[in-house]
This record gives structure tokens, C-alpha cells and sequence, in this order.
């Protein structure tokens, strides 16, 4: 019976399950399947529940490779369309990167309708910030710490990247030397009324300054973006238009449209069960090896 239920899982249904139940968060439901699946090297949560900021939502959990020393870090951003999500759900994606040599940082951050544009936006920043100060201590390098994250956690990772302010206001100006985004959303304005985008960003005064595509910059640090050619929640244009910008600034990016891919199973691939699906971990891997 247990055999029978993985091989379900692992084929289309079992994604088509899991997306209609997790939507972009939730996914706690796939640890315990990526726990019990071969493959991946020694890895641990190092540290929980760290906090960030006075929020109950302001805390953090740190991943690591065993005897990880100096090595490169990733602070990565869950999705959740702004307004739901918890890092203990992530646990499959953070120990992929450790296992690649990566120390992990998954922070929570706050979420509509408590809070909106621009601070979960803050929030990130405030982890990045965290990272810089006390990373070291858990066997990272403060001096290559990259972001990372899956659609609405894509937007955090890759706007951080290319707006230097919010660093800059948390006190960690230039720390983000890399990122890389999942199906994320950069260019998605004018927003749905009554959608999440509008419910995130829409009382905003200046909805052009809420928009990646909008911070585009040469000297920006290296982005990896990736999509697949079947997400119809982030669009794959999003993809294109800002790898474009960044192009035509001299800004370096590269990009991957995995096809067979919506937008759940770009984070799914992550998992050691749904590996085969997509190669997005050993692509974010080759990439941060070069970049950092």
C-alpha cells in the first residue's frame, strides 16, 4: 500500500493533489514524503524560531550542511500571493540547498490583511539584515549571501536585489550578491480588483514603485529566473520582460522556462520525490557556485 501511494504521488495525479490542496503554501504535507526518500547529503536545522524583529511573524530557521564553515548562504522567501504561508512548510526545499553546500535562512514574514506593501518587503530586508549580523555563527559567510524565493517570496527575493533601499534602510546596504527567483511576479501591474495583488499593493500611491520591472538597474547583482512554459498564476512574461531589462542595462541574468511546468510544481521540483520533474535545484546550485 505505501509503495502504491508514493507511485501515486509521484505521477500527475499526486501533483494535481497536492496543488489543489497546498495552492503556493501548505506544502508541510511533503516533508514527510521527502523525508523517507533517498538522496541528499547530511544536513540540519541548526536553528528555530529566531527572531528578526517584535512580530510573531518576524522569526527564522537556519539550515546547514554538516561542518559547514564560511560557505555561501541563501535567505530564501516562500510564496503565498502575499498573504499566507509558514516556513516549517519549507523544510524539503531548505535541506536541497544545505545538501548542495548552502547555509539556509527561511524567514517568515507579515502578511495581508495584517499588513501591506511595502512590509513584508521590509520584512525581508530585516531577515537579510539578520543574516549579515549573525550568520557567521552558523557557519555561513556573511559576505555571499544570495535570495531566493517561489512566486510571492520571488517578488521579496528579487526586488531586494534590485531596489538598494530597503537594504540599505534595515542597515545591510549591498549584502545581496545574487538572486534567484522561482515563478515569481515582476511586472503584474494593473492588478484584478479584489485579487491578492490588489489586496498587497493596490492602496499604494505609487503602484509603478511597487513593480521589479521598475527598479531594473545596471550594477544590479546577478539574477537567475526561472518559470515553466505551463504556470498560469505567474505568467511567464514576467520572466521575459525583466530578463530583457536587465539585458539591455548590461546587467547580468540568466533565465530557464522548464517546460511541462506550472507553478506549483516549480516549487515541488525541489523536493527529492518530484526531482526528476524539473532540474531547478541543480540549476540554482551551478548558478550561485559561479556567482558567489
Amino acid at each position: 500500500m505505501m509503495a502504491r501511494t508514493r507511485r501515486w504521488l509521484l505521477g500527475a495525479g499526486g501533483i494535481a493533489a497536492l496543488a489543489a490542496m497546498s495552492g503556493c503554501t501548505r506544502l508541510g504535507a511533503l516533508n514527510g514524503l521527502n523525508a523517507v526518500t533517498p538522496g541528499d547529503g547530511d544536513t540540519d536545522r541548526v536553528a528555530r524560531d529566531i527572531a528578526f524583529g517584535s512580530d510573531p511573524r518576524q522569526q527564522l530557521d537556519v539550515y546547514a550542511p554538516a561542518g559547514a564553515r564560511a560557505a555561501p548562504v541563501i535567505v530564501f522567501f516562500y510564496g503565498g500571493s502575499w498573504a499566507s504561508g509558514r516556513r516549517q512548510d519549507y523544510d524539503f526545499a531548505a535541506r536541497a540547498l544545505a545538501a548542495r553546500g548552502f547555509v539556509v535562512v527561511v524567514p517568515d514574514y507579515r502578511l495581508v490583511p495584517q499588513v501591506r506593501y511595502p512590509a513584508f518587503v521590509e520584512d525581508g530586508a530585516a531577515a537579510v539584515a539578520w543574516t549579515v549580523a549573525n550568520i557567521a555563527g552558523h557557519g555561513g559567510d556573511p559576505q555571499r549571501i544570495a535570495t531566493m524565493g517561489h512566486s510571492a517570496g520571488g517578488y521579496i527575493a528579487v526586488l531586494l536585489a534590485l531596489e538598494p533601499r530597503w537594504l540599505a534602510a534595515a542597515g545591510a546596504p549591498g549584502a545581496i550578491k545574487a538572486a534567484v527567483g522561482l515563478a515569481g511576479p515582476y511586472d503584474f501591474a494593473p492588478f484584478k480588483p479584489g485579487g491578492a495583488a490588489d489586496d498587497a499593493f493596490g492602496h499604494f500611491p505609487d503602484i509603478p514603485a511597487t513593480q521589479p520591472i521598475t527598479h531594473a538597474r545596471a550594477g544590479a547583482p546577478p539574477l537567475l529566473l526561472l518559470t515553466g512554459d505551463e504556470d498560469t498564476t505567474v505568467l511567464p512574461r514576467n520572466v521575459t520582460v525583466l530578463a530583457a531589462a536587465q539585458q539591455k542595462l548590461g546587467s547580468p541574468v540568466e533565465t530557464r522556462t522548464y517546460p511541462g511546468i506550472g507553478h506549483i510544481g516549480i516549487i515541488l521540483a525541489m523536493s527529492k520525490p518530484f526531482r526528476g520533474k524539473a532540474p531547478v535545484v541543480a540549476d540554482t546550485a551551478a548558478f550561485l557556485g559561479r556567482v558567489l
